[in-house]
């Protein structure tokens, strides 16, 4: 017997992945602050400020514990979970509805139209939400590893880039944010469905169950290997991006492609993987814990009727 399909409405997809995205963020900050601050320690202008210098990954979350306390892996938290609650929100809204509509006329869908909606999801939700909140959450923690603190918050960032270099100021970056998180979703989305249909399909076979609704452990288990495939498929994406939202980047960098460029000729081709272990580390987990509390938060909408 084929699993049962059930077709959600753009309102379960949107509030869904929104839930999803903020569960995620909260859970998984402190990996991303990390990670952000061993890609921003290889740039020139960083290290001429005085940029505190880390010798890996748990060198330092000890640093940043030791020096300002536990609340310190959680520096630059809020625009990151303002931001991971919308994209999430925007990114399922839009594969949801990009995927519904490249179906065949038997609802199936081959991987690479599966592709292409994750592609469609991780440009839209880039250009729209990420480029700003990942511009923001990364000046915040760029200021934390300098001598003297520059911005007071927030807010108080927001507003000195916007004073300083205009709305465009907080929108640095936005060409590999938007490259970064196209080639995210492309990945993570197409990994993730094709396995848990392969998933659904077994179970169907094996007499284990007839529907598409997963156990949470499944869901959980296949988002983790999806995020797993994803690092290291686009870290490259992630280091220029990350580079390209510094403060110092306009006095580096000519462009994306520059910055890979020195990147790569500097430091090594295998600089572009920097930060790959707290990035692995999250998007491990952010990927189980987003898929897998999105699937709950549908099954709850389905029941009751939102």
């Amino acid at each position: 017997m084929a699993p049962a399909k059930i077709k959600d409405s753009a309102a379960h997809s949107l509030i869904a992945g929104t839930i999803a995205g903020a569960v995620e963020g909260a859970a998984t900050y402190p990996t991303e602050l990390v990670k952000t601050k061993m890609q921003l320690q290889g740039s020139q202008q960083y290290v001429s400020q005085g940029g505190h210098l880390y010798k890996g990954a748990i060198d330092c979350a000890k640093s940043t514990v030791k020096t300002e306390g536990i609340t310190g892996l959680y520096r630059g938290l809020t625009p990151m979970l303002v931001g991971n609650a919308a994209k999430a929100g925007v990114r399922f809204l839009t594969y949801d509805t990009v995927k519904a509509r490249l179906r065949d006329s038997e609802g199936r869908l081959t991987m690479p139209r599966m592709m292409l909606a994750g592609l469609c999801a991780g440009v839209i939700e880039g250009g729209t939400v990420v480029a700003p909140t990942e511009t923001i959450k990364t000046r915040l923690i760029h200021d934390q590893c300098m001598p003297q603190r520059q911005y007071r918050g927030m807010v108080h960032c927001v507003e000195t880039a916007v004073r300083m270099e205009g709305v465009r100021g907080i929108y640095r970056g936005v060409v590999p944010v938007m490259a970064r998180q196209g080639a995210n979703s492309c990945v993570r989305f197409a990994a993730y469905d094709t396995m848990k249909q392969w998933v659904i399909g077994y179970r169907a076979s094996s007499g284990l169950g007839d529907s598409d609704q997963l156990p949470f452990a499944y869901t959980f288990g296949i988002g983790m290997v999806a995020g797993i495939v994803t690092v290291y498929a686009t870290m490259p994406l992630d280091v220029v991006k990350t580079r390209m939202q510094s403060p110092s980047a306009g006095l580096e960098y000519r462009s994306s492609l520059h910055c890979a460029y020195r990147v790569g000729a500097s430091e090594g081709i295998t600089a572009l993987w920097k930060g790959a272990t707290p990035r692995l580390s999250r998007l491990m987990f952010s990927g189980a814990i987003v898929f897998a509390v999105y699937e709950e938060a549908i099954k709850l909408l389905r029941r009751s009727a939102i």
